[in-house]
């Protein structure tokens, strides 16, 4: 997965589980005008606005005196929606048997998108089986990946 710095995910993690919910990620992307740290947050009872708002509130207050993101960014704290993102290991075995969409930073066989069925973990890698094949994906060649919604 395209690596957050270590010291984000350090500082935000303990925030958001301390105020009762689960740290599901970060996505960061660096800019020198206008920068972008989304956070995703989920709980048992789903996610609202005002849960966002408070995690938010305190974010700011903590990332205003940390100061860890040189120059200018945009903090958004949101749920992680029904096309989640994957972020860990950990997750990828959660969702096992859902549908996902993943980029790769690099092709395999070919192939720099993928969709199919996630059917296992096995050590660092995840195994995909799409219409064609089953694949074995290095965790640490994917860029991004999300659940497909289920409707």
């Amino acid at each position: 997965m395209r690596q957050v710095p270590v010291r984000l995910t350090t500082l935000i993690e303990p925030i958001v589980t301390g105020l009762g919910y689960e740290f599901v990620g970060i996505e960061y992307n660096p800019h020198h005008l206008n920068g972008l740290l989304r956070v995703y947050i989920d709980s048992k009872n789903g996610i609202v606005v005002d849960d966002c708002s408070k995690v938010s509130h305190q974010l700011s207050g903590v990332m205003d005196v940390e100061d860890p993101i040189p120059g200018n960014y945009r903090l958004e704290v949101s749920s992680p929606g029904l096309d989640r993102p994957l972020f860990t290991q950990e997750s990828f075995g959660r969702f096992m048997n859902r549908q996902v969409n993943m980029t790769l930073l690099a092709p395999i066989q070919k192939q720099k998108k993928i969709k199919g069925k996630l059917c296992g973990l096995e050590g660092d890698v995840v195994l995909i089986q799409t219409e064609a094949q089953l694949l074995e994906i290095p965790f640490d060649s994917i860029a991004k990946a999300r659940l497909i919604p289920e409707l």
